[in-house]
């Protein structure tokens, strides 16, 4: 599955799934950008076929009701939806 890498300072392994006409998405995007912290996304309503496939599935595994956003730190901590104050402390910022 292709992601879009945005850089910044390494806070681990930090992926954000979100659509792109989601007007959450596209905050919880912004604030990792004012915060600085590297991290990948993937607007998995822009991708086609099996890579869309594959891309639901692996939100489900952290996300079992595949709603949007969903982040995931280092495979281990999930935030689901727009919590600012959540992002921030996991984060460090």
């Amino acid at each position: 599955m292709a992601t879009e890498h945005v850089d910044g300072t390494n806070r681990g392994n930090v992926v954000l799934y979100a659509l792109s006409t989601c007007g959450w998405c596209g905050k919880t995007k912004e604030l990792l950008r004012q915060m600085g912290v590297a991290f990948d996304f993937v607007y998995v309503d822009l991708l086609e076929g099996s890579e869309q496939d594959d891309a639901i599935t692996q939100v489900e595994k952290f996300n079992p009701q595949g709603s949007f956003p969903t982040l995931v730190i280092d495979d281990r901590k999930v935030i689901v939806g727009f919590r600012e104050q959540e992002i921030r402390e996991a984060l460090g910022s």
